[in-house]
């Protein structure tokens, strides 16, 4: 009970109701205090509506915070964030107090004198005070509609509003989902400049498309970039501008990177390693002696399993049981990671060096969890001095891909291979895709090894 309690006090933090209507109170702290005199602040908001109220509350405290910090530094009032920070105060103030920020000059251009008026008056109580300006910005909308610079859109966009994206994330899950988006701003800023986001035209859309163009298809001899990359920089861009605009009411506002595509790409297939490779050379006696323990039991682990990279190397104790009748591996979520889809969930029973490795490794790779780039970039550096990969345009992934081939070539059923892969079926799926001891007789059909250490 005085948890719930504690809950809704916290719920309604600078609220205060009196005669059924709400207001929003609060102390100036004291760490503002030197820059706003006021020592309290009391504000209507006119309604009797709880929930309403809790929304105008958040606009003002927001607007309020936004204030303080503008007003605590001298440098920041002269700069272009400020100037941002003026519009943003104005506009969660002007829904603070019931009414949607309108510029000026479209009050003034209004047929109906009324909603003027209404605003002048509800602007009488704050005049000769501090608050005078930020309600005045609110209420008549004389708050100078400053852009935000591209490259404080995406700090925005990465901190605030795409945040409900990041939930579940590991913390190298979110460097990696924001390096590939941080890539396309700063290819942008390179070429078109650090532009405030209202000045983004078609024209830069247009320029950036083109200058990725003489990439894909280079007139100077030097190699063609990938139209794959091209694609993901248009795609953030445009995911950007519309997140950014739609966050700040402005969501039908014209995209200059719309319909900006590179069509009939095409994508450079990882080839499966073939099972001589694999038996010959990535199983040969001491072939992978130079990886350290943890990484050469990764690789081991994934021959068998057709499982991710990360998915091993995030494996926790309690998902890899060995003592059962079927050892088996339980790929799962964990409060501070994602898998890479739903379909990814699956129960796999690691055979041949498969099983070998996890039994050298029941508490899972420490070294590794959450390190996927460091593990990425050892496998990689290390294949590549020891000749471990078939051709140029092999992978690590070319496990996997080894794996998935060899449960086709085997006949294996079409939805246990998508469970087994941790891929989508496509076709109306019944039970639960058939036991452990299954799975396994299934899987022994196409296992390459016994023993090898």
């Amino acid at each position: 009970m005085g948890y719930i309690m504690s809950e809704m006090r916290h719920l309604d933090q600078y609220l205060k109701q009196r005669k059924g209507r709400w207001y929003y109170v609060r102390r100036v702290p004291l760490r503002y205090a030197e820059v706003d005199k006021r020592r309290l602040i009391k504000s209507a908001l006119k309604t009797s509506s709880r929930e309403v109220a809790r929304a105008r509350r958040d606009a003002l405290a927001e607007a309020d915070d936004l204030y303080w910090s503008s007003l605590a530094s001298s440098q920041a009032r002269a700069s272009t964030s400020s100037a941002v920070a003026r519009y943003r105060v104005a506009k969660a103030r002007a829904f603070a107090r019931g009414y949607i920020y309108t510029p000026v000059e479209e009050l003034s251009a209004q047929n109906d004198m009324s909603e003027v008026i209404d605003r002048l008056r509800a602007l009488e109580s704050s005049l000769g005070t501090r608050q005078a300006v930020p309600e005045t910005d609110a209420l008549l909308g004389t708050a100078p509609k400053a852009s935000t610079p591209i490259s404080e859109a995406f700090e925005l966009y990465c901190n605030k509003i795409s945040i409900a994206d990041q939930k579940g994330k590991s913390p190298d899950q979110r460097r990696n989902w924001r390096k590939v988006k941080a890539r396309a701003v700063k290819n942008f800023i390179r070429l078109r400049g650090d532009k405030p986001m209202a000045e983004i035209d078609r024209i830069d859309g247009q320029a950036f498309f083109e200058w990725w163009g003489a990439k894909v298809d280079p007139k100077d001899g030097s190699r063609p970039r990938s139209g794959n990359s091209v694609n993901k920089d248009l795609t953030n861009l445009r995911i950007l501008f519309r997140s950014y605009w739609s966050y700040e009411g402005e969501p039908k506002r014209d995209n200059p990177f719309d319909d900006l595509r590179f069509k009939n790409v095409v994508y450079k297939d990882i080839p499966p390693f073939s099972v001589n490779w694999l038996q010959n050379r990535i199983l040969a006696k001491g072939a992978l002696d130079s990886l350290n323990e943890d990484a050469r039991f990764i690789i081991y682990a994934m021959i068998e399993t057709g499982c991710r990279p990360s998915e091993i190397a995030n494996l926790r104790k309690e998902h890899i049981i060995l003592d059962h009748d079927v050892p088996h591996l339980k790929i799962r979520p964990t409060a501070n990671r994602k898998l890479k889809s739903k379909s990814a969930r699956r129960d796999i029973p690691p055979l041949g060096v498969s099983l070998e490795a996890m039994t050298k490794r029941p508490n899972g790779f420490p070294r590794y969890r959450d390190k996927g780039s460091i593990l990425s970039q050892t496998l990689m550096n290390r294949f590549k001095a020891q000749g471990l990969f078939e051709t140029l345009d092999h992978r690590i992934y070319s496990f996997r891909h080894a794996f998935e081939k060899r449960i086709l070539e085997a006949d294996i059923d079409y939805g246990l291979r998508c469970i087994l892969m941790g891929h989508h079926n496509t076709r109306p799926s019944y039970g639960d895709g058939g036991s452990l001891e299954y799975r396994r007789d299934q899987m022994s059909k196409f296992t390459l090894s016994k023993a090898i250490f």
